[in-house]
């Protein structure tokens, strides 16, 4: 099956090339797809697929593309076999150079000279229809590596060093590891912890010391020789340490947030008030109502829009309260974000965000993971981007007015988190 992708086009870059080889022939429908399901496949790894029409929904509500999954698979497939891939000067991370550090590399060489800002990645998008999904929609302006072409080339570092480690069936591999249906019914799957894992998993300096060899690699390929024939070294080391840590930053170090349109959001009535950042403080709240946690994607999905419909309709208010939702199954969800006024804390809806997780925490607690998705993930990058102050202040919605909430449990929990007062 990947070499099969790479026939139609996932891996045609001069640097996957390099290290797979030349694409095979494209063969004919192979018997066991239908009709339709070969001219899907063909169409989603054409030569010229980019992150809108070569992008997939996949079980757990992440888009991905598929060119680089089925790329680090093929990598993880070849050494579990013992075939070995090319040698190439200087040595290269093979895995890595088929999924994430070509691309970089070649990114914010492009980029650099630029702006300053993140050119280079991002952004998210949207399906027209997550139920029934046909078209996929950038929610800005297009860059060499989307939010769609991140996530795959993660996916493919994870799913091919799993592969070098035990050979299993790829249909039996994706099941396991995206979830069946909209979500699993045994927890969160693997895919929702892509980002934590690919962290531990390249661990500090590897992604930087892996563009760097990809960039000398490419020096030497005919294709992209001259792309990089007036970079000198120390400005080849400059443009890796900054893909590599913009990349982490981004991909890494932050949650992933479900965007509105992708949990079938309502418009915003009448006009956003912006905030004005950064902000100095966060108030943690429960929803009450829906009273269970949600774990999968379709239901947390639907937990927004019962919310949103509630207090549009009986509240009366002009969207969603919250700034964000945590659900149970590894996302955080988009309320009114970072730069809009929320109605989650009467009287401090100005001066904080609003973060709501999605359940009734006054006898329980949420699980460890989905505490962590706030207090380890959320809140240190809301400081590293600017949105939160350093010496921002933590409180529960109980303490700014008469309410129970965010429950007897949940409190005591967040009074141990850093910036509680």
């Amino acid at each position: 099956v990947p070499e099969l992708a790479r026939a139609l086009g996932g891996c045609s870059t001069p640097g996957c090339r390099a290290v797979l080889g030349e694409p095979p022939e494209v063969p004919p429908a192979p018997p066991a797809l239908t009709h339709e399901q070969w001219l899907l496949f063909t169409r989603l790894l054409r030569h010229d697929a980019d992150a809108e029409g070569g992008a997939v929904l996949a079980p757990d509500g992440s888009t991905l593309t598929l060119g680089p999954l089925f790329a680090g698979m093929e990598v993880g497939l070849k050494r579990a076999t013992g075939r070995p891939t090319p040698t190439l000067q200087p040595p290269i991370d093979a895995l890595y150079a088929v999924t994430v550090t070509e691309a970089l590399g070649t990114a914010f060489l492009l980029a650099r000279g630029g702006d300053g800002q993140r050119a280079a990645l991002g952004p998210a998008g949207c399906w027209d229809d997550v139920d029934d999904p046909q078209n996929y929609t950038l929610l800005g302006p297009p860059s060499p590596i989307p939010d769609a072409i991140a996530t795959g080339a993660m996916d493919g570092v994870l799913l091919g060093a799993q592969l070098a480690r035990e050979p299993i069936p790829l249909a039996d591999l994706l099941r396991s590891y995206y979830g069946t249906g909209n979500g699993t019914e045994k927890g969160r799957p693997p895919s929702s912890y892509r980002r934590r894992d690919f962290g531990v998993l390249t661990g500090p300096g590897k992604l930087e010391e892996e563009v760097v060899a990809m960039l000398r690699v490419l020096r030497e390929l005919p294709p992209t020789q001259e792309l990089l024939e007036n970079v000198g070294a120390e400005e080849m080391v400059a443009i890796a340490r900054r893909a590599a840590r913009d990349f982490t930053e981004v991909y890494v170090e932050c949650p992933a947030i479900v965007p509105r349109c992708m949990w079938g959001a309502r418009p915003y009535r009448g006009t956003p008030k912006p905030l004005t950042l950064p902000l100095g403080s966060v108030y943690i709240h429960h929803t009450l109502s829906p009273g269970d946690p949600c774990r999968t994607f379709a239901a947390c999905a639907g937990a927004m829009r019962a919310m949103q419909q509630f207090h549009q309709d009986t509240r009366g208010w002009d969207d969603i309260g919250y700034s964000f939702v945590v659900g149970s199954d590894g996302y955080l969800y988009q309320g009114r974000g970072w730069h809009w006024v929320g109605a989650h804390t009467k009287g401090y809806n100005s001066e904080g965000y609003g973060v709501g997780y999605v359940g009734d925490f006054s006898a329980a607690l949420p699980d460890p993971d989905t505490i962590a998705l706030v207090r380890d993930e959320l809140l240190p990058c809301a400081v590293r981007t600017g949105r939160l102050r350093r010496n921002y202040t933590l409180r529960g919605h109980r303490q700014m007015g008469h309410t129970d909430c965010p429950g007897n449990s949940l409190f005591r929990e967040i009074e141990t988190w850093s910036g509680f007062k």
